[in-house]
């Protein structure tokens, strides 16, 4: 696939094209080509990662001015968690420009797709710098239609505070299984409260789990 269609789909046009490729390779392809010797996406993603936060903080730090800590991480984990990168991912369709070993299909790889998000974001970052990176972010990471005045709660507080008022009680989390490799590790965790069954889902740490077993226990009880 055309490598500059992606240019085009992500509205940015790289001056060093070898960042894009390398935020774009992942470890199996020089595995599995040992004369191809290509740096993959990891280390731009760690780099992405960190500026993505960055970008996020002061924008939401701006956009939200009296708001308290708790309500600015609220807004900050509803644009940086993996859902969300994941969900611009499939919208530039990013699992066909992706080089893996033959026979992978990362279509559906919440994990990976969303890492290669933020490699993009360190590729454009040591391409032109931070502007051109908060300048990605906010047209393409932030849901500016979900930025109100009204207060963003978290998942797990609105479940808190349901439980709390109906059963003076809060709600209990537990950790069902660890699979994956380090670099990877998939989580799974429960979450019940009272007079309801247990719940689960799976994140790639244990914040993210609960977040999505929160998540998935209030959509159960049309909260």
């Amino acid at each position: 696939m055309c490598i500059k269609k992606l240019e085009k789909q992500i509205n940015y046009k790289f001056k060093n094209i070898a960042l894009l490729e390398e935020a774009l390779t992942h470890s199996s392809f020089q595995k599995n080509n040992l004369k191809i010797k290509k740096k993959n996406y990891e280390r731009l993603e760690f780099l992405g990662d960190r500026v993505l936060g960055l970008v996020l903080s002061e924008y939401i730090f701006i956009t939200f001015p009296k708001a308290k800590e708790g309500v600015l991480d609220n807004y900050f984990q509803k644009f940086a968690n993996q859902e969300n990168l994941f969900n611009y991912a499939k919208k530039i369709n990013l699992a066909i420009f992706l080089k893996t070993q033959k026979g992978d299909n990362l279509e559906k790889n919440k994990s990976i797709l969303s890492d290669v998000v933020e490699a993009i974001i360190g590729a454009i970052y040591i391409d032109t710098g931070l502007n051109n990176c908060k300048t990605f972010i906010i047209n393409n990471i932030i849901d500016k239609d979900s930025i109100d005045s009204k207060p963003l709660k978290h998942p797990k507080s609105v479940l808190q505070e349901y439980c709390l008022d109906q059963y003076k009680t809060l709600p209990k989390y537990c950790v069902l299984n660890k699979s994956g490799n380090e670099h990877e590790p998939i989580y799974e965790v429960s979450v019940y409260i009272k007079n309801h069954d247990v719940v689960s889902a799976t994140g790639t740490n244990l914040k993210k789990a609960e977040e999505a077993a929160a998540t998935k226990l209030l959509s159960i009880l049309k909260i």
